[in-house]
Parts: C-alpha cells; sequence; structure tokens
C-alpha cells in the first residue's frame, strides 16, 4: 500500500481539489466533444441517428467508435484538469506500470470469463447459438475501441478516485469499498444484477491497485472482461448486445446465477493473484 500512497500523495492533494477536478476535467470534455461534434457536422460525416446509434452496438463501428472517442475524451479532460488544479501528472495517478501485470490480468480474466460461459453453456445450452465471427478488422477495431474505454475507467476509478479516498481512510479494504461502490453507482442504470457485479468488480479491483501500486493489472483485468463481453460470447441483456460476436448468450433466467458466479470468482481472484506472486500479501486491512 505504501506504493500506491507515494503515487497518491504527489501534487496538491487537499481534499476540495478532487471534486473541483473532476468539475473542471467534466467541463473540459464537454467543450472536446462539442467542438468535435460541430467540425464533423460541418464536414457532413455525423450519421442523422447517431444518438441512437450510439446507444446500441447494432453498427458496431459507429457504435464502438463512438466509445472510444468520448472515453478518451473524458480521460484526456481528467488528466488535463489534474495537471491545473492538483499539478498531479497522468503517471502520478496510473501509477506503477509494469506490462507485465497488464498482460496477466488480461489472460487470467480472460480464462475466468472462458470458464464462467463453459458452466452457464452446461446449465442452458439451447441459450447459446453461433453468430459466426466478425471480420479481422472489426474485432481489432473493438478491442482499440475498448482498451481506451477500460484504460480511461480504470485511470478514473482505481486511479484518481481510489487515491482520494485512500489519502482519507488510509485502509485499503475499506478505501477499496467506497471506490467500489462509487464506481456501481454509476451502473445502476443498467439494471441492479449488473450494478451489483460493477460494485463488487470495482471493490476487488480498488483493492488490487492499491496492493499493487498502481492500475496496470487492473486494466488487464477490465480489458479482459468488457471484450470478452463484445467480440466473444456476448450477451442478449448487457450493453453489448447486438456485437457481433463468435457466440450469443440469451439467458436470462441465469442473470442471477451469473451474478453469484461472477462474485465468486472475483473473491478467489486476490487469493490467485497471490499464488502466482502478482499480489503482494499484506495483512493490513
Amino acid at each position: 500500500m505504501d506504493l500506491y500512497i507515494s503515487y497518491a500523495e504527489r501534487g496538491r492533494t487537499a481534499w476540495w481539489r478532487y471534486p473541483l477536478t473532476a468539475m473542471v476535467g467534466l467541463l473540459f470534455a464537454m467543450v472536446a466533444l462539442a467542438l468535435l461534434g460541430v467540425a464533423l457536422a460541418a464536414l457532413h460525416l455525423l450519421p442523422p441517428d447517431l444518438a441512437q446509434q450510439m446507444q446500441a452496438s447494432g453498427n458496431p463501428w459507429i457504435f464502438f467508435t463512438s466509445v472510444g472517442v468520448i472515453f478518451a475524451v473524458l480521460g484526456a479532460g481528467l488528466a488535463v484538469a489534474a495537471m491545473l488544479v492538483q499539478r498531479k501528472y497522468p503517471r502520478d495517478i496510473i501509477g506503477a506500470w509494469q506490462w507485465r501485470l497488464f498482460l496477466w490480468g488480461l489472460l487470467i480474466w480472460l480464462a475466468v470469463q472462458l470458464i464462467l460461459a463453459g458452466v452457464d453453456f452446461a446449465i442452458a445450452p439451447s441459450g447459446f447459438s453461433l453468430a459466426g465471427h466478425a471480420p479481422p478488422l472489426l474485432a481489432v477495431w473493438i478491442f482499440g475501441a475498448i482498451l481506451i474505454q477500460t484504460f480511461a475507467e480504470e485511470f478514473l476509478f482505481r486511479g484518481f478516485v481510489t487515491q482520494a479516498i485512500v489519502l482519507i481512510l488510509r485502509k485499503p479494504l475499506p478505501a477499496a469499498c467506497v471506490s467500489g461502490l462509487v464506481f456501481g453507482a454509476l451502473h445502476i442504470p443498467n439494471g441492479w444484477p449488473q450494478a451489483i457485479n460493477a460494485a463488487w468488480f470495482g471493490i476487488v479491483c480498488a483493492f488490487v491497485a492499491i496492493r499493487t501500486g498502481g492500475i496496470a493489472l487492473t486494466s488487464g483485468i477490465h480489458l479482459a472482461n468488457n471484450y470478452f463481453g463484445a467480440i466473444g460470447v456476448v450477451s442478449g441483456g448487457d450493453v453489448f448486445k447486438g456485437s457481433p460476436g463468435l457466440v450469443i448468450q440469451n439467458t436470462p433466467q441465469l442473470q442471477w446465477w451469473d451474478l453469484g458466479m461472477a462474485v465468486v470468482a472475483l473473491a478467489v481472484l486476490p487469493w490467485a493473484l497471490r499464488a502466482l506472486r502478482l499480489l503482494p500479501g499484506g495483512t493490513k486491512a
């Protein structure tokens, strides 16, 4: 935890600077997106039903491009605001970055997702159907968009927000719980099962980020989680429904079962990471 705190303490860290930074960053992002929209509209590059296409992945090129652009601008807005308001630079929020941890997180959580999907298939095989495959270029494009989206979310929640909470609470487990609840609250519009799952996901990832000193490992986990749901096994009941994945899963009767399985998998994750020597041990909670 000391390594994480050493990054959190960089810059100007008075409590009031955090909400101010968030508001300034959001303002920067809104202005940038508005200017971008005006420029694209002037060049006649915006489809007339853009707002509708941004809410569903029926046209994956537009949907995932919009996701990547919006989250890139939000992340950049927060980064610029943090530099101006807090004298805190992106590397201070990212923390100790190791590509080895990022890749391990990506591979481990892809394996977990495959296992969970396999269990669902064993229970309800009729709820699965082959959807062919996404064109290779589209699969790469979606990977890039989701890489931007998940990194921006880690930068915001496991970086900026969790650092602010850690500086107040000074204990990893309570700080992780508060950070995860904030993350879950923003997913309530997606329904309670997904909001609960997001909260627990946020708690575990915040704890992992605090223990490892940065967001590298959790960025890999988050990327695997979202990319698998967009291009691997696409659920008919989540935000990526309609995405051109390999397999379509339509098992609404398993949503609470899936939540329980995800909770168990996430609960076991820190112990698995310790066994692989990817997560430092420690007795302080």
